[in-house]
């Protein structure tokens, strides 16, 4: 995987509200164009690597954006990520989602 990271530090961190959310510049976004997982701290990055198989709509291209700036945030905020690629983590959802039926 040769994917540039277009991920960017953001002074915004913590939980956000759907308004918050949706002021965030695309750059702290794991998939900016259609921002998925917000990575503005150590706690949505973890999140984001414990639900990067659960992502639908998304092709290889995408993943491949979503794991480098999963690991640029990763190195900014301290987060140690043993995996190497995302296919480490998963491609299909392994859970249901109660939201699809």
């Amino acid at each position: 995987m040769n994917t540039k990271p277009t991920w960017r530090p953001h002074e915004r961190e913590g939980e956000l509200s759907t308004a918050e959310r949706n002021d965030l510049p695309e750059s702290v976004f794991a998939i900016p164009d259609k921002r998925k997982l917000p990575l503005t701290d150590a706690d949505h990055v973890r999140n984001a690597l414990a639900r990067f198989d659960q992502m639908k709509d998304v092709n290889d291209d995408d993943r491949d954006l979503a794991f480098a700036n999963i690991r640029a945030a990763a190195k900014h905020y301290d987060v140690d990520i043993a995996e190497t690629g995302w296919r480490q983590l998963g491609r299909k959802p392994h859970t249901a989602n109660p939201a699809s039926r």
